[in-house]
């Protein structure tokens, strides 16, 4: 059903085709013809769905940490410190595409089920694909690291409010980082104030 004070603003798919096809994403290029009438063309990039897990856990001097990773990002050329996270393979169930990201970069399983605090549109003016993020309670490490053949990671537990403070500047660049935190703090209200 069409919302009438929002119609003037739709494009209709008149026809799409791939224009590359890449290891991590694709583009395609789509034909649309807006509500008047105009046909314009657009270049949408095809990725997959994204998982973030934000694994947390009361230290024993009862600070709220975050167990974190850093790592050296290609598209940006510089070394970030984020969430657990992945891309979820064709057909797999997005959480458990998450405890597999979880448990490779760390070694670590959730002590209780996750909790799904939300999932967006990471960059909707060109990509089709959504984020889930998922907040992990205290954790169980079981093993060792199993990263990918190029990944370096390293594993860090800094507390909550360093990473809150910080998140934006130096090592935390990183704008799925920034949509992390603000699920988790509308999180951490919603449970009586855990920081």
């Amino acid at each position: 059903m069409k919302d009438s004070h929002t119609e003037h603003l739709l494009w209709e798919d008149s026809h799409e085709k791939k224009v590359y096809q890449g290891p991590i994403f694709d583009i395609k290029e789509v034909q649309r013809i807006s509500a008047d009438n105009k046909q314009a063309r657009f270049v949408i990039v095809e990725a997959p769905k994204w998982v973030t897990m934000i694994p947390w856990y009361i230290a024993d001097n009862g600070v709220a940490h975050f167990k974190m990773v850093r790592q050296f990002r290609h598209g940006s050329g510089k070394i970030t410190i984020e969430f657990p996270a992945g891309t979820v393979d064709e057909d797999e169930n997005v959480l458990l595409a998450g405890l597999r990201e979880l448990k490779e970069e760390t070694g670590c399983v959730p002590a209780q089920e996750p909790v799904l605090i939300g999932s967006v549109s990471p960059n909707p003016a060109f990509m089709n694909n959504r984020v889930w993020f998922y907040a992990v309670e205290g954790l169980e490490c079981v093993g060792e690291q199993s990263l990918d053949e190029h990944e370096y990671v390293d594993i860090l537990d800094i507390p909550v409010r360093e990473v809150l403070d910080s998140m934006g500047t130096g090592e935390y660049d990183n704008g799925i980082m920034m949509i992390a935190q603000a699920f988790f703090l509308r999180y951490a209200a919603q449970k009586g104030g855990i920081l």
